[in-house]
């Protein structure tokens, strides 16, 4: 019974792979997320389109899978304080005593001596940044997910952290298609 399970198991993973390579249009869904899903909804399939891999239609009854999954855009300020401080205090005293009697009056006189030190320093930091975070899957019209991926980036150099994770998102399955095409039996 083992041996039959882990033969579905390893043919299923096969034709999954098998549809990877066969997929000719890709319907991508409206991603759930923030306000922001929307957007890198439209980036993700700009980066396909210009990929020219699949064709990518708005029309989801022909296509062969959908695109599916979950994205988010944040921009947030990190806040950092630290505060460092040395004192060092010192003192000594004496007093002044006087006695007076009816034939003489004598005096003593005391001294005084003090030390103080004191460092201080704080800062505070804020930072702002930028988080993108996108995971899709592809999943065929009988619901089977043929492949999937979770992307993040805090931005490129030159472009944003929601273009960044699309064109992550491309290059991936670009290059998990190039791996499937080449390890497929030639006929």
């Amino acid at each position: 019974m083992k041996a039959a399970f882990l033969f579905v198991l390893l043919w299923s993973g096969d034709d999954l792979s098998e549809q990877l390579i066969s997929i000719k249009r890709v319907y991508v869904d409206r991603l759930t997320g923030g306000e922001t899903a929307a957007q890198m909804r439209e980036l993700i399939i700009s980066s396909l389109q210009n990929a020219r891999l699949f064709v990518l239609t708005e029309n989801q009854e022909r296509a062969d899978v959908i695109l599916r999954g979950a994205a988010e855009d944040l921009i947030f300020t990190d806040s950092y304080a630290s505060s460092e401080g040395v004192d060092v205090r010192g003192s000594a005293s004496s007093g002044t005593r006087s006695n007076r009697t009816s034939s003489a009056a004598a005096t003593n006189t005391g001294r005084s001596a003090s030390l103080s030190l004191g460092e201080h320093e704080s800062s505070s930091v804020k930072e702002r940044k930028h988080e993108a975070l996108a995971t899709v899957r592809l999943v065929n019209k009988d619901g089977d997910v043929i492949w999937s991926t979770t992307q993040e980036s805090n931005g490129a150099k030159f472009r944003g952290a929601s273009a960044d994770v699309a064109d992550k998102i491309t290059r991936q399955l670009v290059s998990d298609c190039e791996k499937v095409r080449k390890s497929a039996p030639r006929n």
